[in-house]
């Protein structure tokens, strides 16, 4: 489903006259923050996008209307692993349909831990990301970097980036998050339940199974006293059985105040 709305996407853009597509050529510019590093030999650092007026972005799970990012380390050198954060998103509607994302620029700060720490790390990252305005598209984002050095003072920009990141469970009060599932026609209905004080008007929040071949419809929510409450339809992309680990599933409740991140939930 994702990869066809993303070769339609694309179809509407080579669909567009050649004097449309120069204009739209590079709505985004991005660069890789170095950071600095930590007492445990790990690298704090980040990808800055620049969007251009008008234009927006998506969160790692940017709805039905959006195109999710995807990251490709391979060809890196002494990167062990890469730990992601994502700044608390927006939430769009546009004809109907949401989108989460981001609009104006966006740090996404990153985690990298060397193989051999107090050696550089060459950073080989290809990103996929959509990026909309009037038309959605996908694009590329390619960085070949080597980091080395640097001191152990945080860089304002990525460290404004990590305050921006959503609350955990214990931090915003969440008492209990469960997760029923029913078996559907087609899949799975999953009524998520989380119990913590308001995140603001407007709470939405956001599934994720925690399977890479599941697609979850969009979550209706609302409130009911103390808890917060989400259903969605859990489809296999491919029509085959689901296997639901609810330690594995995500909860995210957004708000106007703040955002929560709940990871896992037990069975209601």
């Amino acid at each position: 489903m994702k990869s066809s709305f993303a070769a339609a996407a694309l179809a509407c853009l080579t669909a567009l006259p050649a004097a449309a597509q120069d204009r739209f050529a590079i709505p985004v510019t991005a660069q890789v923050l170095p950071g600095w590093v930590r007492d445990d030999g790990a690298r704090v650092a980040a990808v800055h996008m620049s969007l251009e007026p008008g234009w927006k972005t998506y969160w790692r799970a940017p709805g039905d209307a959006g195109i999710p990012p995807s990251f490709d380390w391979s060809g890196s050198r002494n990167l062990h692993s890469v730990a992601i954060t994502w700044p608390t998103p927006q939430v769009f509607d546009q004809n109907g349909m949401r989108s989460i994302g981001y609009e104006d620029e966006l740090v996404i700060p990153l985690v990298l831990a060397p193989t051999a720490p107090g050696e550089p790390i060459r950073v080989r990252l290809d990103m996929e990301i959509g990026i909309c305005s009037d038309i959605c598209i996908p694009h590329s984002l390619n960085f070949d970097e080597t980091l080395a050095g640097g001191g152990s003072k945080p860089t304002p920009a990525i460290a404004a980036a990590l305050a921006q990141s959503p609350y955990s469970a214990q931090e915003a009060g969440v008492t209990a998050a469960t997760c029923r599932i029913e078996p559907t026609k087609d899949g799975l209905r999953i009524e998520a339940r989380v119990t913590a004080p308001s995140a603001g008007a407007r709470e939405v929040m956001v599934i994720e199974p925690g399977l890479g071949d599941v697609w979850v419809s969009e979550a209706q929510t609302h409130r009911t006293g103390g808890d917060v409450i989400a259903v969605s339809e859990m489809i296999h992309v491919e029509g085959g059985a689901i296997a639901v680990d609810r330690s594995a599933i995500r909860l995210t409740v957004l708000g106007s105040s703040h955002a929560i991140d709940i990871r896992g939930c037990s069975a209601g």
